[in-house]
């Protein structure tokens, strides 16, 4: 029976990507792999990620990665003016995702995940598929987000690891209103899930993530539950 490592922020579409693993994949043992890397949600992030180990029952293990964010210049990590975006900003996100970039971390998130999955089958003889949450951001997707990115994991797999890891992004080729739709049929309480760049306690409801999670619900045609700080 295989297990799965599910790579997770605590947001809207890793957390989804967890549920799905185990309740319509039917992966029975999960490991939530959280990753602290000095980012400005780290606490809402921290909260959300245990909760969906505790509905899922799922072990919780969390990674330090200080230095990533020290060496990042990324609005995640290190204060700066957040543009308000609108609605019509939305139509060439580009410059302004360029903005929240840390460098490779998805690389540097997934070989800790591709280590954690050896170490257990050494010790235990356990094979481990591991998750990510990635959806489709078309052309303007980060570099370490991309189809390409994970068939070239999956490759680094093979040659790095004595057995390999299968590297799955289940949502690869999905918007942001497929993954609610989804979610809903999974029971997710979507109130229970952290997508904001900047908010330390609550969504700002203005960066370019908070835009992109009310624009999921608008297209999802569901009802959106997140308590923002700018309703606006």
């Amino acid at each position: 029976m295989k297990n799965a490592i599910v790579l997770c922020s605590g947001g809207l579409d890793s957390v989804t990507t967890a549920n799905y693993v185990k309740k319509k994949l039917g992966y029975k043992k999960i490991t939530i792999l959280f990753f602290n890397y000095g980012q400005k949600t780290i606490l809402q992030e921290r909260k959300f990620s245990k909760k969906c180990a505790e509905k899922l029952n799922a072990e919780f293990i969390e990674i330090n990665l200080g230095w990533l964010g020290k060496i990042s210049n990324s609005l995640i990590n290190k204060s700066g003016k957040i543009k308000k975006i609108k609605r019509v900003d939305l139509r060439d996100t580009k410059k302004e995702s360029e903005k929240f970039y840390v460098p490779c971390r998805n690389t540097i998130f997934l070989t800790y995940a591709l280590a954690f999955a050896e170490s257990l089958f050494f010790k235990k003889k356990e094979i481990s598929d591991i998750f990510v949450g990635f959806k489709n951001e078309g052309k303007e997707s980060y570099p370490d987000t991309t189809k390409e990115f994970i068939k070239q994991m999956n490759k680094l797999s093979e040659i790095s690891c004595k057995r390999r890891f299968r590297i799955i992004a289940p949502f690869i080729k999905k918007d942001k209103e497929d993954i609610i739709s989804l979610g809903k049929k999974l029971g997710i309480d979507f109130e229970e899930t952290f997508s904001c760049y900047v908010g330390k306690n609550m969504h700002c409801g203005f960066c370019l993530a908070c835009k992109l999670r009310q624009e999921g619900f608008y297209w999802a045609n569901e009802k959106d539950p997140t308590k923002y700080y700018n309703e606006k």
